[in-house]
């Protein structure tokens, strides 16, 4: 997953970096005039344009509603754009209709034959509570959602509404700019098209949502608590980042989880803990209503990195990886100490990164500190310190400030030696891959309750595996791998799990996926039938868009690759549902 960024191309040798200490929201969107006026935007059919459509398609959209309809416009657009491609209109069956969009998915035990009730259901809400349930379903607070709703009245559109929400979210992170003010700055080109592009795949997906084939019954439950639940607030974050226990404390012992949560298979799913605001309530939501819990592996190694895992795993008699990992760079990194400054108070390295500074900062870097002899002044030691802190720099020699090699950032991770060295692999590509991928401790700690469990080994199904983060914990627990379905779309990253799962000479069985939408109902079954079922999915989709040093498109689980978020949730729902089956 590739994090951009908007560092100075001098400071680093890629474009992006991941990095969970960042806890600032980053909103966008189109500021509009009052509400009761609708949102401002340029000409309808450069508005169209904007958000994708080809020129013909709006012409002839406009031309059969007419100017003064957008909703109609946009509904035949978004028909156009689904006689072109068929496969959004069409399921493959009774197994593939439980596959759930990005919107709309949550799990049911059966399934309708076209949707129907499913329509009927949202028709029968109040138009307030449609809308409220629509805005939520997109990612809205209930409390934005609803506060939009009783600005713009009953009459204004599911378009007015998000814009309005936008807006709001605008003027609260501006000095002095009030809501309905009279005077808005217009929003410039690159920010109105970044909105257009989220708004017209929430649209697609609240079509979905009207096309999809899931039963009623919980999915009415669903939408009227999210319409009845307007006074929810975000899902707050532990401190200290623990989660239920560490090693050697006291833990908690025991959770109740939602009967639908409850196995088989069990399931770990982990993404970045400090996620934009309602993107952890919305993952709970979908994954049964299981509260994450947070973790930072700093209390697991000398590197931190928050992180947080919806799992329906026991908690009870965990047990971490011995030798117990070594948990400051003085420690993990002996060799530095004798040129560490004492100015230099860091104890451990903050979050490992996709990529690394450049030969010109640590060279900028040490003429700093050369002019000022061995007592640099205030500013530059404020100035070096924050450059360390952002790329994990330790000192190497005097006043030489280095990056951390590959094969020490697979240390800090918890990886075998050289797991990402060598077979044509690139330094830049084996940065990306570990920057990317599980700490290989704490993943263990949690996962430890199976061994126990699964006493002759453990089928798993991994999606977007990467290195293989989960395969290399669940063997250095002493899991022998049966089976492992490895669903992961970069060659690199496949070949690099092949490679160790050679090398340590696993006698089970390794499958190659590479896309994880070709995953569907009928591979799904026979995988199943093959292996007998999965007893663990693991995995955790992409968060470039998540991050909070990603600027550019911190789009939450509208991004175009956090969205995949959605994929695990279908692919966990199929497996439940093939199981609940006996297949």
């Amino acid at each position: 997953m590739d994090l951009n960024s908007d560092i100075n191309d001098d400071d680093n040798e890629e474009f992006s970096w991941e990095s969970d200490d960042d806890e600032k929201e980053n909103r966008t969107g189109i500021p509009g005039e009052a509400c009761e006026a609708g949102p401002s935007q340029p000409s309808l059919y450069s508005h169209f344009i904007a958000m994708g459509f080809s020129k013909n398609m709006v012409e002839k959209a406009i031309k059969e509603n007419g100017e003064g309809n957008s909703e109609a416009v946009l509904e035949t657009l978004l028909s156009y754009s689904a006689i072109e491609n068929p496969y959004l209109e069409n399921g493959d069956g009774p197994i593939e209709s439980s596959i759930a969009s990005n919107v709309d998915g949550l799990d049911d035990d059966s399934y309708d034959t076209d949707g129907s009730d499913d329509q009927e259901l949202i028709e029968t809400l109040p138009k307030k509570d449609r809308n409220l349930s629509t805005l939520v379903e997109m990612g809205f607070s209930p409390k934005e959602a609803s506060a939009a709703i009783d600005r713009c009245g009953l009459k204004a559109s599911v378009l007015e509404l998000a814009d309005s929400i936008h807006a709001a979210q605008m003027a609260e992170d501006s000095d002095g700019i009030v809501w309905g003010s009279p005077t808005v700055n217009k929003p410039d080109e690159a920010t109105f098209y970044s909105t257009s592009r989220k708004k017209r795949r929430l649209i697609e997906e609240k079509r979905k949502h009207r096309r999809n084939r899931l039963h009623g019954s919980r999915r009415g439950e669903y939408l009227k608590k999210a319409a009845l639940d307007v006074d929810n607030i975000p899902m707050e974050i532990s401190k200290p980042m623990i989660g239920f226990g560490l090693p050697f404390e006291k833990c908690i012992k025991s959770r109740n989880l939602p009967e639908s949560a409850l196995g088989p298979p069990f399931f770990y799913y982990e993404n970045v803990a400090l996620a934009p605001k309602g993107v952890w309530d919305t993952i709970s939501r979908f994954l049964y209503d299981i509260e994450p819990e947070f973790v930072d592996s700093k209390y697991f190694c000398a590197a931190m990195r928050k992180r947080a895992y919806i799992h329906n795993l026991p908690i009870e008699n965990r047990f971490p990886l011995l030798p117990i990992p070594k948990k400051t760079i003085q420690e993990v990194l002996p060799t530095t100490m004798k040129w560490w400054p004492e100015w230099d108070k860091r104890t451990q390295l903050n979050c490992l990164q996709t990529c690394t500074a450049s030969a010109k900062l640590t060279e900028r870097i040490r003429k700093a500190l050369d002019d000022y002899g061995d007592v640099p002044s205030l500013r530059v030691q404020e100035y070096v310190l924050a450059e360390c802190r952002k790329w994990n720099l330790v000192w190497v020699g005097h006043h030489k400030a280095a990056p951390l090699e590959p094969d020490e950032i697979e240390m800090l991770l918890g990886f075998p030696k050289n797991h990402t060295r060598g077979g044509g692999i690139s330094r830049t590509e084996r940065f990306k891959s570990l920057g990317n991928s599980f700490q290989v401790d704490t993943v263990a700690y949690h996962l430890s309750v199976l061994k126990n469990l699964f006493p002759d080994g453990i089928n798993v199904l991994s999606l977007f595996s990467g290195i293989g983060g989960a395969e290399v914990a669940l063997h250095s627990l002493g899991i022998r791998l049966k089976a492992v379905v490895s669903v992961e779309i970069s060659e690199v990253n496949r070949n690099i799990l092949r490679s160790w799962w050679e090398q340590t000479k696993q006698k089970g069985t390794l499958i190659d996926v590479d896309d994880v939408q070709k995953l569907d109902g009928d591979k799904l079954e026979k995988f199943m039938r093959r292996f007998g079922g999965f007893d663990l999915v693991i995995g955790g989709s992409p968060c470039n868009n998540l991050t909070g040093s990603n600027r550019h498109t911190r789009d939450g689980l509208q991004g175009k690759d956090s969205s995949l978020f959605y994929d695990f949730f279908r692919i966990l729902d199929l497996v439940k549902c093939i199981m609940g089956k006996k297949f």
